[in-house]
Formats: C-alpha cells, sequence, structure tokens
C-alpha cells in the first residue's frame, strides 16, 4: 500500500512556487508601487513586481521576508498574503505558481537601501507601465484589499515615518481611496481613537502656525489593531 502511495506522489507533474510582492509605498503625497525591470524574451520592456522562488526547506512565510529582505534590506514591516495565482498559462516560461504578498512601507526608510543589482523603481498607481504576466491583476486586487483593510484598520500608519502631521496622513489616506476626505471630520474621528500621541513640534513651513507632529501609539495599536472596525475617518461619520 504504500509503494502505491509512493507511485503517486512520482507521476505527478512537477510545478515551481514562486512569491511576488506588491510593495506599496507613500512618498507624503503619492500612493506609489515598487517595480523591477524584467528582460524576458517578448517582454523585454516589461515591469515586475518583486520576486523570487520558495526554497525546499522554506515555509511560504520565511520565504517572503527573505525575499523581501534580499531585495530591499528590510525588516519586520507589514507583510500580508494576499492570493494565489495558479492559471496554468500565466507564466510562458515554466508551469509556475505564484502566492502573491502585499507589503507596506514608508518610501524615507526605502532610499539606498535596494540592491544595487536590481533596476527598481517606484511608479505612481496613476501612472503605471505594463506588467509582467498577471501582475497586473495582482496589483488590483492588492489596491482593492489594501482598501478595505485601510478602512476596517489603522494600517495605513505603516505607510508613514516615524512622526507625521494630520494633514499628511489625510494625505495618504486620500492617495489610499482615490478621493478628498472632509477636513474636519477626518481629524476629529482620527483623534477620537486615542492612537495619537501629540509631540511638543510643529512641521516649518506648513503655515503660519504650523501643523503639530504627531506619532502612533504602538503599545494601543498593536494591543488593539483588531478592534478598530469601520477606522475610515471619512466624511460622512
Amino acid at each position: 500500500m504504500r509503494l502505491d502511495i509512493l507511485k503517486q506522489y512520482e507521476i505527478q507533474t512537477k510545478c515551481l512556487v514562486a512569491l511576488d510582492s506588491i510593495i506599496f509605498g507613500f512618498d507624503g503625497e503619492q500612493l506609489k508601487l515598487l517595480l523591477v525591470k524584467r528582460g524576458i524574451e517578448d517582454e523585454y520592456n516589461a515591469w515586475s513586481l518583486m520576486g523570487g522562488w520558495v526554497q525546499p526547506d522554506e515555509s511560504l512565510e520565511q520565504a517572503s521576508n527573505r525575499i523581501l529582505f534580499e531585495l530591499t534590506n528590510l525588516k519586520d514591516i507589514y507583510l500580508e498574503q494576499l492570493h494565489t495565482f495558479g492559471n496554468p498559462t500565466r507564466d510562458p516560461v515554466e508551469r509556475t505558481v505564484s502566492v502573491a504578498y502585499f507589503a507596506l512601507i514608508n518610501v524615507e526608510d526605502y532610499d539606498n537601501k535596494i540592491s544595487k543589482s536590481f533596476e527598481a523603481q517606484w511608479f505612481s498607481m496613476q501612472e503605471l507601465p505594463k506588467l509582467l504576466f498577471d501582475h497586473s491583476s495582482m496589483v488590483d486586487m492588492a489596491i482593492q484589499h489594501l482598501r478595505y483593510k485601510a478602512s476596517q484598520h489603522p494600517i495605513g500608519f505603516e505607510l508613514l515615518p516615524e512622526k507625521f502631521t494630520i494633514p499628511q496622513l489625510q494625505k495618504l489616506y486620500e492617495a489610499i481611496f482615490g478621493t478628498e476626505l472632509d477636513k474636519r471630520n477626518f481629524s476629529r474621528k482620527l483623534l477620537s481613537t486615542n492612537l495619537l500621541i501629540k509631540l511638543d513640534e510643529k512641521q516649518k513651513g506648513y503655515s503660519k502656525k504650523g501643523a503639530y507632529f504627531y506619532k502612533i501609539d504602538e503599545d494601543k495599536y498593536k494591543k488593539q489593531f483588531n478592534t478598530f472596525l469601520n477606522f475610515l475617518p471619512n466624511g460622512n461619520s
């Protein structure tokens, strides 16, 4: 009986398992996507999501963190499994199943840290180039999921620097959702979460009075992350 079971493994068609990372960044004005240039046959001018292959001794989580670190030199960032893409014709080179993850990083943290062996570039979500294989579908799914998560939980803070102003935070949410938010209602609902710590420092050059900097209360953020349902500070609340 055991030999029959092993035989079933032997006759199966082998396929590769890849990981693709949809890496979102925010530069203070726009939501952006980090892409690398690929030169694969007819897709020479196409850009690609950052990715790599799962090794035999790795779990998916271990592989995703390793690949992201190899490409960006960043650790301990927000990384979440999105979806598995397995269309038989998605990769013309070899039968490949891809597990997609999306990551959230601050552009300032990223600067000058990426491996020089990759031709990487930030692109505005409004001006994305042609993408390799089914990567456009991955990005479309990721932005929809990001919007859902950002409306339910305060994950948007992962895209900001350590200290930020309320106007900067509003620009971030407007960039994520592609819409303008009411300034007064946004600020009111945001401060009511008690997630922010006001600093005794103002942003220079913003206005005559200046805008105070805030930072996230890390303890409350980590302990209460799953309690902030319907988080989006919108103009209808």
